[in-house]
């Protein structure tokens, strides 16, 4: 199979994976969200830094480097497999030792044994991190999305179940608990790959040099990345933590499907391009295929910020609709960011990649304390403003190793930006001042921007950016 045809396939599979994995869960978040009140998943998002600095560094950035290599073999993969595992039981008895002093820090003694608890979930993981990394190197994902499914489908029965029956926090605990075994356990009964009672020091030392540095870079973005959880549920109360985190989740929905996709089949695809001119055509490819589908998506989710809460979740959300309307900003920029680094991964320059991530980082923690005084709101525009300036910061950087510098890059991107504001403009027209005043059905009014808005979505991008469509007609063909 061609890259390209490997390319196509591997999105193909690993969107229905991720589409099918994330609406089950969307769907369970909604009616969880119909059942549990705001405080419980505010609480959630307290320990949700914890969880991901476990998850971090159990993986240690070995299974990048075993994507990354060339030539690997049964020792590279127990090697990684018996590493992960012995990390993962280390962080968690940090975790675990920790947890009463995370409880006093948020003042919330019921965290100690959520915690505790809830930390299991990276130890889990580590069973199979190897099975997915050597799938996903196999451009496997069609596998990968037959494993995933049932785990999903049967930790959402059992999550719904023990909400409906009263046990609060624990219900959600349970839900990520339970689906992590199973996943696991259908990962090992499949058959796919065992690991062998082997463990090689030479192996392991090439491995952690290339992955170390990606592992630093992905704790100082997990870190900060939740730093607005823990800013937030430091000075504010857990309801609004609460009304940020569904915001924040909702938000991610469409443009994490689409990152998750992109960095996780570019990257091998990538690997294997030896040309850089080659590699710049599928980068830029790459990148106006993302533009195209987040602007749109970003804008109408703004216009139909309020009717889409009221619908979803209920009016005891509406207050996180501004949260909402904001993040949304930030969301147009996000999937470049999480898949143009794998430009620095396949150039071997994880040194930049390490930089990068400390400059961003120092620029972004700043610009909370700056905004901090100023209320929830101000800190929720700081996160969007960021954002974009961290994307431009990824783009020079990668740029300049295939050739592709920032003016091409902000000129690319402003040219789709501009066609996706004028449909959103004429469209927050028309809901402002008629779609709104005269319609009471939530449904109806998200059904109907969404609507006008796609039309005149693709007629001014006919007419005006034709180029564009061609650009993206011709790559599916390829």
């Amino acid at each position: 199979m061609s890259i390209k045809r490997a390319a196509l396939s591997g999105m193909i599979w690993t969107f229905s994976q991720q589409i099918s994995v994330q609406l089950i869960n969307f769907i369970v978040q909604i009616i969880l969200a119909r059942i549990l009140l705001p405080e419980i998943f505010g609480l959630i998002a307290m320990l949700s830094i914890f969880i991901a600095v476990g998850q971090t560094l159990m993986d240690s950035g070995m299974t990048s480097s075993l994507i990354r290599s060339k030539e690997i073999d049964q020792i590279d993969y127990s090697t990684v497999f018996f590493t992960n595992i012995l990390i993962s039981v280390l962080v968690y008895v940090i975790i675990f030792v920790s947890a009463p002093a995370i409880g006093h820090f948020y003042n919330q003694p019921v965290l100690v044994d959520v915690l505790r608890v809830f930390s299991l979930t990276f130890i889990i993981k580590s069973f199979v991190a190897v099975h997915t990394t050597k799938m996903t190197k196999e451009l496997d994902f069609k596998l990968q999305m037959k494993l995933q499914i049932p785990s999903t489908i049967g930790g959402a029965i059992i999550g719904i179940i023990l909400a409906m029956k009263g046990y609060g926090i624990w219900s959600l605990v349970w839900l990520n608990l339970s689906q992590s075994i199973i996943f696991t356990l259908h990962n090992w009964f499949s058959g796919y790959w065992m690991p062998t009672l082997v463990f090689n020091y030479e192996k392991f030392k090439s491995h952690f040099s290339f992955g170390y540095k990606i592992t630093l870079s992905s704790l100082i973005d997990t870190v900060y990345n939740n730093a607005y959880n823990i800013i937030i549920a430091k000075f504010f109360s857990p309801s609004i933590v609460g009304y940020y985190t569904q915001a924040d989740s909702l938000r991610l929905f469409p443009v994490s499907q689409l990152s998750l996709v992109l960095s996780k089949v570019t990257y091998p695809i990538f690997s294997n391009i030896k040309d850089d001119v080659k590699l710049k055509e599928a980068y830029r490819l790459t990148m106006l295929l993302i533009l195209f589908i987040v602007i749109p998506v970003m804008l109408v989710l703004m216009i139909v910020a309020e009717p889409l809460f009221g619908f979803l979740y209920g009016e005891k959300w509406l207050p996180a609709v501004p949260y909402f309307t904001i993040l949304c900003i930030a969301s147009i920029v996000r999937p470049i960011g999480t898949y143009n680094l794998n430009i620095l991964k396949v150039k071997g320059r994880t040194d930049i990649l390490l930089k990068l991530e400390l400059i961003k980082k120092v620029i972004g923690i700043a610009t909370l304390v700056i905004f901090l005084p100023f209320g929830v709101i101000a800190l929720v525009w700081s996160l969007s403003i960021t954002s974009f300036l961290f994307a431009f910061l990824n783009g020079y950087y990668c740029g300049k190793l295939i050739n592709y510098n920032v003016r091409e890059q902000i000129k690319d991107f402003c040219k789709l930006m501009l066609i996706g504001l004028i449909p959103g403009a004429i469209t927050f027209v028309i809901h402002l001042f008629f779609i709104d005043k005269h319609l009471s059905s939530k449904f109806l009014i998200i059904v109907l921007d969404t609507t006008i808005f796609t039309s005149l979505y693709f007629f001014i991008t006919y007419f005006f950016n034709r180029s564009i469509l061609m650009e993206f007609k011709s790559l599916i063909r390829r």
